[in-house]
């Protein structure tokens, strides 16, 4: 079984009877060589598994699509991601998945985890953004509580990346706009529109989530500004 990206969605590539467990003969949905692509709705996965696969799709085209360097933060993040929904599509499938990156089309093999009970919570859906591989520890003890939120330092990080932003992107609209106000419009949805796969992958992410609450409280009131400022003046 192989997980792809294909025109912004997630689909699993078998031979046939991959797909709903019918098997049969019917290869239609998957070329002349017998094989198939399906939904990952169509299989039984688990709990939210499949929109996971999806919205990482989405993410993984947008970044495609706006020619950001395989080796940026952003694709690095989407093959990351990509690497632990496959894993957890192997531990529930039972079988190894192939991962094919979407950002650099490489092929990598996720076998599936020995134990299929999963007892350290690996493939648990509440777990999945920013999870390393952790060895499971002694069952006999509680788990480790989390480590806090370094509130103090996040949102100074916060502060200054939105202090950053909102000074650029105002300076950068008040100096565009004595050109041409339509040409300060486009600048800002270009600036936007190209950071945007960045910020949404990094917002579940450790120290890059302060970066990326930063962007966008830095653009909003940079845009709360500029609109004050038409008002009154």
């Amino acid at each position: 079984m192989e997980l792809r990206v294909q025109d912004g969605r997630a689909v699993l590539a078998g031979r046939d009877g991959v797909g709903d467990g019918s098997g049969g003969g019917d290869s239609g949905e998957g070329g002349n060589s017998g094989e198939r692509e399906v939904d990952p709705h169509s299989l039984p996965l688990g709990a939210g598994l499949a929109d996971a696969l999806h919205e990482w799709a989405k993410v993984a085209d947008a970044v495609i699509r706006s020619d950001t360097p395989s080796d940026g933060a952003a694709s690095a993040l989407v093959t990351r991601r990509g690497r632990q929904l496959a894993g957890r599509l192997a531990a529930d499938m039972g079988t190894p998945v192939r991962y094919a990156d979407p950002v650099t089309g490489e092929l990598v093999t996720v076998e599936a985890p020995e134990d299929p009970d999963d007892p350290d919570g690996s493939t648990d859906p509440d777990r999945l953004d920013g999870l390393d591989d952790e060895p499971p520890g002694d069952p006999a003890e509680d788990p480790a509580p989390r480590e806090p939120t370094p509130w103090g330092t996040g949102l100074a990080v916060t502060v200054i990346v939105g202090a950053v932003v909102t000074f650029t992107v105002y300076m950068l609209s008040v100096g565009l706009g004595e050109t041409s106000q339509w040409l300060a419009v486009l600048a800002n949805v270009l600036v936007v529109g190209g950071i945007s796969p960045s910020v949404w992958l990094a917002r579940n992410t450790p120290v890059w989530r302060w970066v990326a609450y930063g962007v966008v409280a830095g653009i909003g009131v940079a845009w709360l500004s500029l609109l004050l400022n038409n008002l009154l003046g």
